[in-house]
């Protein structure tokens, strides 16, 4: 089986530490949930797999083929892609145009058809507003919509940042059961979300980071119930 693997990866900022020897693995067709505090480098942790963060020390494999000497570019074609936090669509562009933009590594005119198709039928919201503006969508439909662009790209593996942030209660679960639909397909996902609750139902696995390190990894399921875990993010 094929993995996404990070061995003992330093990142730094200056002299700031922000990642501090991280190893993790990523199976395929898994979800991995990335949980800690504000700092903790779980975001940083997915910008250095995508190559928008250089690496201090460590490697970052797929497939068993070193990637974190590739550019941004070259890994999306490796089969890796990221929504980034912050909702960050195109906004004077419309939802089709930003689905298109989403494949623009893509060549093969029929099959960007055939997955638009699919993703219309994960969001029927942005179907009905496929000819609208992204700027004039709700938080909700634009966060479906930044999650469908990085579908588009046709990923192995879906790197999720924060999906669920200031969104209501009804529409995070929405995003949640997309994120299942997407992983049925075969699409791994590593989930970083201050969530905690939501990520550990929905991911197989769990790797908790705090000051640039992993101090607990394992099943969701167990982690849910480790006794830190429930009082430092899930409330007690």
């Amino acid at each position: 089986m094929g993995s996404l693997e990070l061995a003992d990866v330093w990142v730094r900022y200056g002299p700031t530490e922000a990642l501090r020897g991280i190893s993790l693995s990523v199976q395929e067709g898994s979800i991995v949930a990335l949980i800690g505090p504000n700092g903790a480098g779980k975001t940083t942790t997915l910008k250095a797999v995508m190559g928008l963060q250089s690496i201090a020390a460590g490697q970052i494999h797929l497939h068993g083929r070193r990637i974190d000497t590739l550019d941004t570019a070259e890994i999306v074609r490796e089969g890796i892609a990221l929504c980034p936090e912050g909702r960050r669509v195109f906004p004077e562009m419309t939802v089709s145009e930003n689905l298109r933009a989403g494949a623009y590594l893509r060549t093969n005119r029929r099959d960007i058809e055939q997955d638009r198709e699919i993703i219309y039928g994960y969001f029927p919201r942005l179907m009905q507003h496929r000819n609208q503006m992204a700027a004039t969508l709700s938080g909700g439909e634009q966060q479906m919509l930044a999650i469908a662009r990085a579908f588009m790209a046709k990923p192995e593996y879906l790197l999720l940042d924060e999906p669920s942030l200031g969104l209501a209660p009804l529409v995070v679960r929405a995003i949640a059961d997309i994120v299942r639909e997407i992983c049925a397909r075969g699409v791994a996902i590593i989930l970083v979300e201050q969530n905690a609750r939501m990520a550990l139902r929905l991911a197989e696995y769990a790797y908790v980071l705090e000051s640039g390190r992993v101090v607990l990894e394992g099943p969701a399921g167990d982690l849910a119930r480790d006794d830190y875990v429930r009082k430092a993010y899930l409330g007690g």
